[in-house]
């Protein structure tokens, strides 16, 4: 490496803020460790590398100079060298985000002792603002029964960390919250330090991903992790907050079950063809098991708190009758009753319904027949210490598993189910043996679905794999529903929806296959929620006319009624942006929202808005409580669902008080835009008139270069590591979406899905899914509107704001000058296509400064410009060497099996180290 030779320091000089002396202690101390492991590891001279690097990249961001010089310096290195590099550089990301996540912590706690003011965005904060802007205890309590927040975890990676690496991450996280105060003595502060540097050590020594790609029980263990190992323990400690929050402020209250998790893994068929019928009873299995194993751990751990004796307080006569019961009625569970627990109740009852829970993961005839029976088990204890003097001998435990139990039953998370519009009509294709069925007119579909629905007509052939397949997953759901209980499926989802005829294709495909239940009414009903997925921005727009069409459909009305008149709608952030561009995408989202919002008081119908984001900004990521915030008035309606995917999911649920943190969040959101959605604004309508403007101007400039320019799509693949990322082994599913059975899709950018479509554009810090298009509008509109009127938006409009705060941070972790060294891989379409980009990004810079009256992006969230700063030095390098790998890898034919693995390091560094990537 062709740099000035410079002593070597440890891999923390790095500049804080004032009230962040404990992170910088923090981070100072892990790259410390990191700049030790890396010397022992490798050598000192390798740290000299690393440390040269680090502070040539600095010195070329303090001069704004081209990135041509360090570039030049990581030319032609070595594979195991570049490796190294690579891994020197995300081990010292990952104690950063550590730290980072761990200051979180820290300033929650400042909060909490502080006692005076509630922190932002929490419960307590929003309960306290609520009650300020008049909502008494009887509005409040008239919500909560119908209050809901659904986290759904999805086969969506952009990044998969390991489990292995996990349990050494919270390790690390362990010890550092031991010291979160600075409490610990020096000798225990001398053993975190050598505990932390023992999982950052071995974290080095393991590779960062298995070598075979993940299949979907391989997806299922890593989202099971958060489900099973934090989400598990964090649920009845949000409860506790909630309740806490609610006494404070409205006097005490109990809090229903407001909380619900769900998952694609397993169930998300969607252009996946290992998903199906057999991954779907897979998985349910797999749940049951991880959530009967966390509650039997519980019931060991209550038998060794309730030793009370009989000889020394009483227990209720239901609880020693229960135990008679089962003695007679389970004489196998009643011979392992110890005889020293002959006078204690409590553990007697917790023996027998431990076999109980271990007979039903196998099976057998004496388990629970459901949840509803286990928590009445656990009810008795319950009510018997209460009876009892045992609220504080027991009763908090056993609250705390009656609350998971209500939450995670025998099912632990509800399971989605995802299809194509386009497999569907395949099926009834071939079950009809009408090979047009999918280019006849709706009416025509619809009508014979009609008779299909009505038993008037009659499907005698077996179809052929594809409507067999399809029907087996219905049958799946026949079979699998009384076993797991009614909460174990999700809503049945269809991607690409364009007309009723899609949600009736549903209908008929589940009565084909048999899935129906016997109503209170008399009548056969399917028991799935179906839920259209508007994906593109034409779809949002008909998505009016499409559902205004359903709810007049007879037949799908007796479904409504039947699932209590409520629709699920999925609205799809990322194909939408993909589609039209981020502006565009987030003003037809907003419409749809407003429009169906409408819709439903016209028809007497309950929307619940499913909201599929995804971890990037331009797939609908960023922070959730002002997403929620932002969203139309009277949309909200006590109800979030949304997506979490990709390295969102670890970032949020990867340690438990973050994960609660973010659940908090999202609570506080959902109660204040649904109790005190922001009053009418006069001002609104002339707002909306300029967004609409600005959607269509941004949408038309995006699409001319993304969709339009026959020659875009090389440039694209030749700028970005896509053939990198299509290799990677990180999901189950193809990157690329083969349009349904029978189906073709266009080659190029459409055929691509949004995630690895973004996530290119993320690894070539360009950020350009994000933005483009956006600079053309916001300018014109500055132009014709003036500056204060889109300042007056950016300050009063939520949604406004949310939108330009989300490009600034995009643009703030975008780097031009590394992008150009990418761009240059394309060769002849450079010069054709990267000053257009740039000029482009320039333009939405400029007016991002014009409507915030600032010169500096993120001038107002000193926290986040510190953290990109933070990074940045580790992150070039990373990216440049990408460069000069891909330019041989390519040359070479894209074959050399080596430098792909050293590409894909890069590509996992460079995602650790700029976030929000996928």
């Amino acid at each position: 490496m062709n740099l000035p030779t410079t002593a070597a320091t440890p891999l923390r000089t790095v500049e804080f803020a004032p009230t962040d002396a404990f992170l910088r202690e923090d981070v100072n101390m892990l790259g410390a460790l990191v700049g030790e492991i890396l010397a022992e590891q490798r050598s000192p001279g390798f740290l000299d590398d690393v440390e040269r690097l680090r502070r040539a990249a600095i010195e070329r961001r303090e001069r704004n100079a081209p990135a041509a010089e360090l570039a030049q310096a990581l030319q032609g290195i070595e594979l195991e060298r570049a490796n190294d590099l690579v891994r020197a550089f995300a081990t010292y990301f990952q104690a950063v985000n550590l730290a980072e996540r761990v200051h979180r912590i820290r300033r929650r706690r400042d909060y909490e002792r502080q006692g005076t003011a509630p922190q932002p965005g929490g419960l307590r904060d929003a309960l306290r603002t609520l009650a300020q802007r008049g909502v008494g205890r009887e509005e409040l309590l008239a919500l909560l029964p119908r209050l809901r927040v659904e986290p759904i975890f999805t086969a969506h990676p952009t990044e998969a960390v390991r489990r292995a690496l996990l349990k050494k991450e919270r390790e690390i996280v362990t010890c550092l919250v031991a010291d979160i105060d600075r409490g610990r003595t020096p000798a225990e502060r001398r053993a975190d330090r050598e505990r932390i540097r023992l999982a950052l050590t071995t974290s080095w020594q393991t590779a960062e991903a298995p070598s075979a790609k993940p299949s979907v029980a391989d997806e299922f263990q890593h989202v099971g992790y958060y489900l099973s190992d934090v989400l598990y323990r964090v649920l009845p400690v949000f409860y506790e907050v909630f309740e806490d929050a609610l006494r404070e402020t409205y006097g005490a209250a109990v809090v229903p079950d407001v909380l619900g998790f769900g998952s694609w893994v397993g169930g998300d068929m969607d252009g996946n063809p290992n998903v199906g019928a057999d991954t779907i009873a897979a998985t349910l299995a797999g749940q049951r098991a991880l959530v009967l194993a966390a509650y039997r751990r519980d019931l060991l751990a209550l038998g060794e708190a309730l030793s009370q004796s009989l000889t020394r307080v009483g227990v209720s006569a239901a609880l020693l009758a229960r135990i008679e019961f089962y003695r007679e009625h389970i004489p196998a569970a009643a011979a392992k009753l110890r005889p020293r627990h002959a006078d204690m109740p409590y553990r007697k009852l917790l023996t027998f319904i431990f076999e109980r829970l271990w007979a039903t993961q196998h099976e057998e005839p004496e388990g629970y027949a459901d949840a509803g029976e286990f928590e009445a088990d656990i009810a008795l204890i319950g009510d018997s210490l209460q009876a009892h003097r045992g609220e504080h001998a027991g009763g908090f435990a056993v609250r705390r598993l009656r609350r998971r139990i209500a939450c995670f039953g025998f099912h632990l998370a509800g399971l989605d189910l995802r299809q194509d519009s386009a497999t569907h009509d395949a099926a009834i294709a071939a079950l009809l043996g009408d090979a047009a069925w999918a280019t006849r007119a709706v009416s025509e579909r619809n009508a014979r679905l009609h008779r299909l629905l009505r038993g008037d007509e009659v499907v005698d052939g077996p179809g052929n794999a594809t409507s067999q397949a399809t029907l087996e997953v219905f049958r799946a759901v026949a079979r699998l529903r009384p076993r797991y209980g009614a909460r174990a499926f999700g809503p049945y989802i269809i991607s690409m929806s364009r007309s009723a005829a899609d949600a009736l294709s549903v209908l008929a495909l589940a009565r084909l296959a048999g899935c129906v239940e016997r109503s209170d009414g008399g009548g056969d009903d399917v028991p799935l929620d179906i839920a259209p997925l508007f994906e593109t921005v034409d779809d949002l727009d008909a998505a009016a006319d499409t559902l205004r069409a359903l709810f007049a459909d007879p037949l799908y009305r007796e479904h409504l009624a039947a699932r209590g008149d409520r629709q699920v709608v999925m609205l799809g952030y990322s194909d939408s942006a993909k589609d039209g561009g981020l502006l565009a995408s987030r003003w037809a989202l907003q419409r749809t929202q407003v429009a169906l919002t409408q819709l439903a008081r016209d028809s007497g119908v309950r929307i619940a808005f499913f909201h599929g984001r995804g971890g990037s900004i331009s797939r609908g990521g960023g922070k959730t409580e002002r997403a929620v915030i932002a969203m139309p008035r009277g949309s909200v309606d006590g109800y979030l669902r949304l997506t979490e995917q990709g390295e969102v999911i670890h970032r949020k649920y990867g340690i438990r008080a973050i994960a609660l943190r973010n659940l908090e969040q999202a609570t506080g959101a959902v109660l204040r835009a649904t109790l005190r959605p922001r009053v009418a604004e006069p001002r609104e309508q002339r707002w909306r008139e300029i967004a609409t403007q600005l959607a269509g101007n941004a949408r038309a400039h995006y699409r001319a270069l993304v969709h339009d320019d026959v020659e875009f799509p090389a440039y694209f693949r030749a700028a970005t590591p896509i053939d990198v990322i299509e290799r990677l082994r990180i999901g189950s599913r193809p990157s690329k979406r083969a349009g349904g059975v029978g189906v073709l899709r266009p080659p190029g950018i459409a055929s691509l899905r949004a995630i690895p479509w973004v996530f290119a554009w993320a690894q070539n810090r360009s950020g350009l899914t994000a933005w483009y298009g956006v600079g053309t509008a916001l300018q014109a509109a500055l132009q014709e509107h003036g500056r204060e009127a889109l300042a007056e938006m950016a300050r009063d409009w939520p949604f406004f704001t949310t939108l330009i705060d989300d490009v600034e941070m995009v643009l703030a972790k975008s780097d031009l000058g590394i992008f150009e060294r990418y761009s240059l891989l394309a060769g002849e379409l450079h010069a054709r296509f990267h000053p257009g980009i740039a000029a482009e990004f320039a333009r939405t810079r400029d007016a991002v400064f014009a409507i915030k009256g600032s010169q500096e992006l993120l001038a107002d969230d000193p926290r986040l410009r510190q953290s990109i700063r933070l990074r940045n030095p580790y992150v070039d390098p990373i990216s440049l060497l990408q460069v000069d790998l891909l330019a041989r890898w390519r040359a070479g034919g894209s074959e050399d099996e080596a430098m792909l693995a050293s590409l894909v390091a890069t590509v996992n560094g460079i995602a650790a180290g700029i976030q929000n990537t996928g």
